[in-house]
């Protein structure tokens, strides 16, 4: 794809920043300036947003969710389509994980609180790849995040087998299933059955639910704490 080469340093990364409130656009632009990026733009409604990737093909959108009109999502879909190449990055005030798995059904590739650390950000958009989500870790940190506190009420903690956390830990990474299969030297039959039950552990239904299910009850990077 077109996404430069952040760690090469011979292209900068072109972003695109989408956001209603024009002065955090305006900051958010020169702070990545700052950062080594290359902001090409900033777009102050979703309409504006999908007319100016169209014609400036940037690498990464920093896409804002809530605009008048027409949300962020809708915008990020129409993105995905007429700037194919380029990768979209949401940045809300929402932290509900059922926003992380919209998102990622719009075709963003990153999840990013807005009350989050600029540093937070720029590391995320400087990891932001194409067919993953990349989910910021300030998204789940209003509570506890490594013990059976972080649940509540109905969403226990399941007990996973090692096995089980290493996939899980994979998959928080955003790896594959058949990468992880290599990476940890089983079949992709095997790994496939670790994943479904992990599924049926967490009561989720994809690997993404699966991922941000994991993020809400502190279990991911668990293996690494043994």
């Amino acid at each position: 794809m077109a996404l430069a080469q952040l760690e090469g340093q011979t292209d900068l990364a072109r972003v695109l920043v989408v956001d209603d409130h024009r002065t955090f656009a305006e900051l958010l632009s020169g702070a990545l300036s700052s950062a080594g990026m290359d902001p090409v733009g900033t777009a102050h409604s979703a309409a504006q947003a999908v007319a100016m990737a169209q014609d400036l093909q940037p690498d990464i959108v920093v896409m804002d969710i809530e605009m008048p009109r027409q949300d962020g999502l809708a915008a990020t879909r129409r993105i995905r389509e007429v700037a194919p190449d380029a990768v979209v990055a949401v940045v809300t005030a929402h932290r509900d994980p059922d926003w992380v798995v919209r998102a990622a059904q719009a075709g963003a590739s990153a999840f990013i609180p807005k009350d989050g650390s600029l540093a937070e950000m720029i590391d995320v958009l400087s990891r932001v790849q194409p067919g993953q989500m990349l989910v910021a870790p300030s998204t789940f940190s209003s509570g506890p995040t490594r013990t059976p506190a972080a649940a509540t009420g109905r969403d226990a903690v399941p007990q996973l087998t090692r096995r089980e956390q290493e996939v899980l830990d994979c998959l928080g990474r955003g790896m594959q299933v058949k990468a992880i299969a290599r990476v940890l030297g089983i079949t992709l039959e095997t790994c496939r059955g670790y994943v479904k039950s992990l599924h049926a552990k967490l009561g989720v239904r994809s690997q993404l639910e699966a991922v941000v299910k994991a993020q809400q009850l502190g279990l991911l990077g668990a293996a690494d704490e043994r």
